[in-house]
């Protein structure tokens, strides 16, 4: 790899170590010892260069420069996106696919969205505090509810149920732990990756039958769903998508869904340690809501960087960028950078008020366009499901924090609170 000028190389052999031990703070680190928005290293053998900073986000989603061919580790492959799916590819064939998940989100099901999404949190709060009845009842202390583990239940439900996957009752809890783990896995080492990889077999072994039952139109009314437009959703040739890649793709809608599960946690994790915030959350006034949820979005550690390769060879910050060179963009550095962010490591919703909806300098699930480029085309889905549940949890729901460890490791990929949020003493109903 060419370099003009004095762009920083790390003086190790490899670094992949140093990214497993400082997890999402590894390109932050070294470009504060650097003072460069720019430096090469070496991760599993490769040469890599890491970028961070709103300039760095609007060349790493210039399609021109970069391809997503050939970015995602196979590990990567195996666990969080499965293989073949939208985010592996590019050009006509990108924008074909990508056009297919625009196409669900309309206004209508949006609308269903917030309607389900609502219903699942009222029938959740019910048996929480059933729950919590029959432990007085039995004189025993009343039970534990862990947010985390309960909310992945809720929102495989509302996945499934909005994009038209039939689940009964009794695998709803197998199937939420298993779209749990594509997402956990993914960054971890040993038995987590184990299981993350075993997870994303099972998982797409469901859906493929799914799809196989849409074709053969066995499973009735799916018109107007994901998975009904996935199954039937033709590529550039005309022809179906193989059962194997449509499974891929609709896991790819309901998987980040599930995934929505860490920030409702972080989410009652700002209400309880900022309390003004649920008072204000409850009433929003002045669209206080989705400003909340950004900053949930913006603040709390969710995607670490993003990897694409360079299509040919250019010149940038003094760095020759040569064809095929994998490149990281800094996610979480950018989201807290100071350049772009007043205080970013205050928690504070109301910046959001008169936000500029910067495309390049908030990125919690990509930046750029969503229809020309690699932006995620289900994050007004994440939006709309995080402004209801936590609404819900605001308004809705009563319940007390017992003392416990709401600390999350930067080091660990993905992270969430030590203890998942523990409540107690549930009670549905108005506050």
């Amino acid at each position: 790899m060419n370099v003009i000028g004095r762009v920083p190389w790390e003086k190790t052999l490899d670094s992949s170590l140093a990214l497993w031990m400082e997890g999402y703070e590894f390109i932050q680190n070294r470009c504060r010892k650097y003072q460069s928005d720019i430096f090469i290293t070496r991760l599993l053998g490769e040469k890599v260069i890491c970028i961070t900073g709103e300039e760095a986000s609007k060349l790493f989603y210039d399609n021109q420069k970069f391809t997503r061919k050939g970015a995602a580790p196979k590990r990567i492959q195996k666990t969080l996106f499965g293989k073949n799916g939208v985010q592996a590819l590019d050009g006509n064939g990108h924008k074909h696919r990508k056009a297919m998940f625009m196409s669900i989100m309309t206004p209508y099901n949006i609308k269903r969205l917030e309607v389900i999404t609502n219903k699942y949190w009222e029938i959740s709060a019910k048996e929480w505090e059933g729950k919590n009845a029959i432990k007085r009842m039995a004189f025993f202390n009343p039970n534990q509810i862990v947010l985390f583990d309960e909310v992945q239940k809720i929102m495989c439900k509302i996945a499934c149920e909005w994009a038209g996957v039939p689940l009964s009752k009794s695998e709803t809890g197998r199937r939420a732990a298993d779209l749990g783990k594509l997402v956990d896995g993914f960054g971890g080492i040993g038995l987590r990756y184990y299981e993350g990889c075993h997870a994303r077999m099972r998982t797409e072994k469901w859906i493929r039958d799914i799809i196989t039952k849409i074709r053969h139109e066995k499973i009735p009314e799916t018109k107007n769903t994901a998975a009904y437009a996935i199954a039937w959703h033709r590529n550039l040739k005309g022809k179906l998508l193989s059962t194997q890649v449509a499974a891929v793709e609709l896991i790819n809608i309901i998987r980040p869904i599930v995934a929505i599960a860490t920030y409702i946690t972080f989410g009652a994790v700002a209400m309880y340690e900022h309390p003004e915030s649920r008072i204000k959350l409850a009433r929003d006034e002045n669209n206080y809501a989705l400003n909340f949820v950004q900053e949930i979005r913006r603040y709390y550690p969710f995607t670490p960087f993003v990897g694409a390769r360079v299509r040919n060879d250019f010149v940038w910050n003094c760095c020759l960028f040569k064809k095929n060179t994998l490149v990281l963009l800094d996610v979480y550095g950018i989201d807290h950078d100071s350049r772009i962010w007043k205080k970013p490591y205050s928690f504070h919703p109301e910046r959001f008020h008169n936000w500029n909806s910067n495309p390049y300098g908030f990125i919690p699930q990509g930046g750029g366009d969503y229809y020309e480029g690699h932006r995620c085309p289900g994050e007004m889905v994440t939006i709309e499901i995080m402004k209801e549940s936590l609404k819900y949890l605001a308004a809705k729901i009563n319940y007390t924090v017992p003392r416990q460890n709401l600390t999350y490791r930067l080091c660990r990929i993905p992270t969430l609170p030590r203890s998942r949020f523990i409540m107690k003493k549930v009670k549905a109903g108005i506050r």
